[in-house]
């Protein structure tokens, strides 16, 4: 598993969304922008992610620490 697997995979299954992903193989943090997370809470954004990465999150990545922001959030960072 790879950094560059998981942002492809969040970037195409996930509407309007961009990644930053870094890892070493098994652990993984993910910077993710996205439309769909606007109006949404943390466990809601969590939730899209998972399921879209689901079948890797229970063989291939033991963990995931993220942070999820709309395109608004991010940019008032």
């Amino acid at each position: 598993m790879n950094e560059k697997y998981i942002k492809d995979k969040l970037e195409s299954l996930i509407p309007q969304t961009t990644a930053k992903v870094t890892g070493d193989g098994t652990h993984f943090e993910a910077v993710i922008v996205s439309v769909v997370f606007a109006g949404k809470s943390t466990l809601e954004r969590h939730k899209i992610v998972y399921s879209a990465l689901q079948d890797d999150m229970t063989e291939n990545i033991h963990a995931l620490s993220m942070k999820t922001f709309s395109p608004e959030e991010f940019n008032k960072r």
